[in-house]
């Protein structure tokens, strides 16, 4: 059963009774009790990830806890409204510390191979989001798994090296996001009669959107992720390539490099919909609508509902994030070799 993700973007008081979260909303003064909404509720068992992104949330330590032994992720956000903060599990699996132990010993040629598996994942699937976007943008009929725009995607996926060696994933990736907008953005606000000053985009976390829209669902995607491998019973500290002695979630941060793709391709959906106004610009003229609005995040905390393609099946995003994790517990075991990673299909 897909999980629940719920977001709480105003002022609340979150409680539990009877195994349910059940939220409260507080009446400004002067207000009447009578006009005073009714508590709402939802299972806790059917919860997988709460956003807490209002300074005025107050919740009780009694649902924290059974969030938590329900393996559910909560995320806290800052002033800015970008998540800043996780909470997890510390107890997610029964075997969890013969678990851990597999992780710990897993050779470095192993750990080379499961590299290896991830970059080529997500490079396939980087092609397949720019395939995609080239049929929207041409209005191409025909539909394709790879096109023209992807064939250097793809013969580089066929060139990546056990441990990722020859840094194939970083030469894909400045391929990727030359690539990924192109067209889509403009320095300033087009009249409807004129469509002006076309920007290319660069990929970086403090730059103009739609960066802010990555950044944000790159951050729930690693949530998921985090929250899946504890589920697992795996260190999501411990990475098989991401090895940063500052990073606490290295582990997520490798696995979840083949699903960033289905957040660019949301990203992607938003700006070209051309009934949404989603025109963006520069930040000095950055239009409301690509602001991270409530509107804008309800599109965006859709994904880990969408439907995936995972070992010729289709699953929703947040289940087969559970299977990409379970997959990878067996390879540590020694069972398998491969890791369960989704394919981006065009439709």
């Amino acid at each position: 059963m897909i999980k629940r993700t719920l977001y709480f973007g105003n002022p609340a008081y979150l409680s539990t009774t009877n195994e349910q979260l059940v939220v409260e909303f507080p009446m400004p003064k002067g207000v009447e009790e009578i006009t005073k909404p009714k508590p709402t509720s939802a299972p806790i068992e059917d919860i997988g990830v709460v956003i807490l992104d209002h300074q005025q949330i107050t919740i009780s330590q009694a649902l924290m806890a059974k969030l938590l032994a329900n393996n559910t992720a909560l995320i806290t956000c800052d002033n800015t409204h970008h998540p800043t903060g996780l909470m997890l599990n510390l107890d997610g699996h029964t075997l969890q510390s013969q678990r851990f132990k597999d992780q710990l010993e897993a050779s470095e040629p192993l750990k080379k191979q499961l590299w290896q598996q991830t970059v080529i994942a997500k490079i396939q699937n980087q092609a397949a989001v720019l395939g995609l976007q080239s049929i929207s943008h041409n209005e191409r009929t025909e539909l394709s798994l790879f096109n023209t725009p992807d064939k250097l995607l793809i013969n580089l996926s066929k060139e990546v090296k056990s441990g990722d060696s020859d840094n194939t994933e970083a030469i894909a990736a400045g391929y990727y996001w030359k690539h990924l907008f192109a067209g889509m953005l403009y320095e300033t606000s087009p009249s409807p009669s004129e469509r002006a000053g076309v920007r290319p985009f660069t990929r970086d976390r403090y730059g103009d959107p739609p960066n802010n829209l990555l950044n944000y669902g790159y951050a729930i995607l690693r949530a998921i992720v985090a929250r899946s491998l504890v589920g697992s019973g795996l260190l999501p500290t411990l990475g098989i390539h991401h090895r940063n002695q500052y990073n606490a979630y290295c582990l997520a941060d490798d696995i979840m490099e083949p699903y960033r793709p289905y957040v660019d391709k949301l990203v992607c959906e938003m700006i070209s919909n051309p009934n949404s106004n989603n025109v963006i610009v520069s930040s000095a003229e950055r239009p409301a609508a690509l602001e991270l609005t409530p509107d804008i995040k309800k599109q965006l905390l859709a994904f880990p509902a969408m439907d995936v393609t995972i070992d010729d099946q289709s699953s929703p995003l947040m289940n087969a994030v559970q299977r990409t994790t379970a997959s990878l517990a067996k390879c540590y075991e020694g069972k398998a070799r491969k890791i369960l990673y989704p394919t981006l299909y065009t439709e």
